[in-house]
C-alpha cells in the first residue's frame, strides 16, 4: 500500500504563507530559557504590567454570577456603547453601537475580519512598510495579494500620496494602515492622513486602520484615525482592542468600527468564524473603558522612560543611527552601519554574543532591512539589562 503524501492537500493560500516572525521569536526564547540558557528577550510585545485590579475583578465577578455563555456576535451592548463613547470622546468620530462597532476576540482578528470581508481573489491591498509582520499574511489568506509601499528611513518613514499613487493598480481594493506604528513607532501626521483620504476617495479604496497603540504616544504627539476624515469616515474600518493599553495581551479582546455597510460584512465574518468573544472577557472590557485610567498613564510614563533611556543608550553605540519614537513601545535602531551581513544576521550573532533576542527588521518587510527592533514592554530591569548588554558588544566591533 502506498504511503499517504497531505503536502499537496494543504491548501495553497495557507502554503504560501510564512509563520509569524514574532511569535517564532517568542518560541525560541522560551526554548532557551527552558534549556538553561540565560536569554534576555527584547523581541515580544507583551506589557509586563499586571492588568488593572477593578478589570481583573470585574471578569471575576461576571465569572462568579455564571456569566459564562454566548453573547451577541456583535459584543455585550454596555461594551459597544463605551467603545463608541471613546471614539466619540478620542476623535470626534460618531459610530452608532446598534450596527456600526463589533467586538472580537483580539484587536488581530479584528484586522483579520476586517480584510475578509472587503477582499476577493486577485485584488491587491497596498501596506506601508516596514509593517506589522501579519498584515501581509492574513492579505493572502484572504486570497488577495499584499504590495509593499517601502518607507525610508532617510525622512523618517513619511507615507505621501506620491509614494502610494507609485504603487496603485487596477486591482487595488483596500490600504493597511498602522499608527503608532509596528516596528519603527511612527506617529503619522494629520497631513499624512490627509494625503491617505484624498488618495483612497480618488479610487474608492477601503482603509482597514489598525490603531492598537492609540493611547501610548508621548511628547505633544497626537494619535489621528483617517476616520476623522469626511471622505474617509465612510471607507474606513478601524480596528484597536485592550492588550497594549490595559495589559490585557492574554484576554484576547478588540474591537472594529466601521460605516454600517462594511461592517455588516464584518460580522458575517466574525458569525462564522469565532461566533463572539468572550462573555466574561467583555465585562473585564466594559471595565477597562468606563474605570480608572491612571493604570494607563503609569504605563505610558514607564514606558517613555524606557525610550528615553534605550534611545540615549542606542546612540552612543558606533555606528548606530536611532529615531527617537513618537509612540507605541518599540525602538528600531539602524544597524546597516555595523558591517552585518543583513538584519538576520546581526539577530543571529546578539542571540549568541548578548544573549538578546530582537526580532530583524527584514521581518516588517521592504523598508526594515538594515534595522532591528527592540521591545520596551519589559520590565526596567530587563529592558536596562537587554540593552547594555546589547551595547556593550556592539560596542566592541571595529
Amino acid at each position: 500500500m502506498k504511503g499517504i503524501t497531505v503536502e499537496h492537500r494543504i491548501a495553497r493560500r495557507v502554503a504560501s504563507i510564512e509563520r509569524s516572525a514574532t511569535m517564532a521569536l517568542a518560541d525560541r526564547a522560551r526554548s532557551l530559557k527552558e534549556g538553561g540558557r540565560k536569554v534576555v528577550n527584547l523581541a515580544g510585545g507583551d506589557p509586563y504590567f499586571a492588568t488593572p485590579k477593578h478589570v481583573v475583578d470585574a471578569a471575576q465577578g461576571a465569572l462568579e454570577e455564571g456569566f459564562t455563555h454566548y453573547t451577541s456576535s456583535r459584543g455585550l451592548p454596555e461594551l459597544r456603547a463605551a467603545v463608541a463613547n471613546r471614539l466619540q470622546l478620542r476623535s470626534g468620530v460618531t459610530r452608532d453601537p446598534e450596527r456600526e462597532i463589533v467586538i472580537t476576540p483580539s484587536a488581530k482578528h479584528a484586522v483579520f475580519v476586517s480584510l475578509m470581508a472587503v477582499l476577493d481573489p486577485g485584488d491587491e491591498v497596498l501596506i506601508p512598510t516596514p509593517s506589522w509582520v501579519s498584515y501581509g499574511q492574513m492579505v493572502r489568506l484572504a486570497g488577495a495579494e499584499p504590495v509593499s509601499v517601502p518607507l525610508c528611513a532617510d525622512d523618517g518613514f513619511t507615507l505621501s500620496r506620491e509614494l502610494l499613487e507609485a504603487k496603485l493598480t487596477r486591482k487595488t481594493k483596500a490600504i493597511v494602515l498602522n499608527s503608532p506604528t509596528n516596528p519603527t513607532g511612527r506617529v503619522l501626521r494629520a497631513s499624512e492622513l490627509r494625503d491617505v483620504a484624498d488618495f483612497s476617495a480618488a479610487h474608492d479604496l477601503v482603509v482597514v486602520s489598525d490603531e492598537i497603540y492609540e493611547d501610548i504616544v508621548f511628547d505633544e504627539n497626537r494619535h489621528c484615525s483617517p476616520s476623522e476624515f469626511p471622505e474617509c469616515a465612510e471607507r474606513t474600518l478601524a480596528v484597536s482592542g485592550f492588550s497594549k493599553s490595559y495589559a490585557m495581551t492574554g484576554w484576547r479582546l478588540g474591537y472594529v468600527s466601521g460605516p454600517q455597510k462594511l461592517m455588516n460584512a464584518v460580522l458575517k465574518v466574525q458569525e462564522h468564524s469565532v461566533g463572539e468573544a468572550g462573555s466574561f472577557i467583555q465585562r473585564g472590557g466594559v471595565a477597562a473603558l468606563t474605570g480608572d485610567q491612571s493604570p494607563v498613564r503609569r504605563m505610558v510614563e514607564q514606558y517613555n522612560r524606557h525610550r528615553e533611556w534605550a534611545h540615549a543608550a542606542l546612540c552612543q553605540v558606533p555606528g548606530i543611527e536611532c529615531a527617537l519614537p513618537d509612540g507605541a513601545f518599540y525602538i528600531f535602531p539602524d544597524v546597516s552601519g555595523l558591517g552585518f551581513l543583513d538584519s538576520d544576521a546581526c539577530a543571529q550573532w546578539l542571540i549568541e554574543k548578548a544573549s538578546v533576542i530582537v526580532t530583524p527588521g527584514s521581518a516588517f518587510g521592504p523598508g526594515g532591512e538594515g534595522h532591528i527592533r527592540l521591545s520596551l514592554a519589559a520590565s526596567t530591569a530587563t529592558v536596562e539589562a537587554g540593552i547594555s548588554q546589547l551595547c556593550d558588544v556592539l560596542s566592541t566591533l571595529d
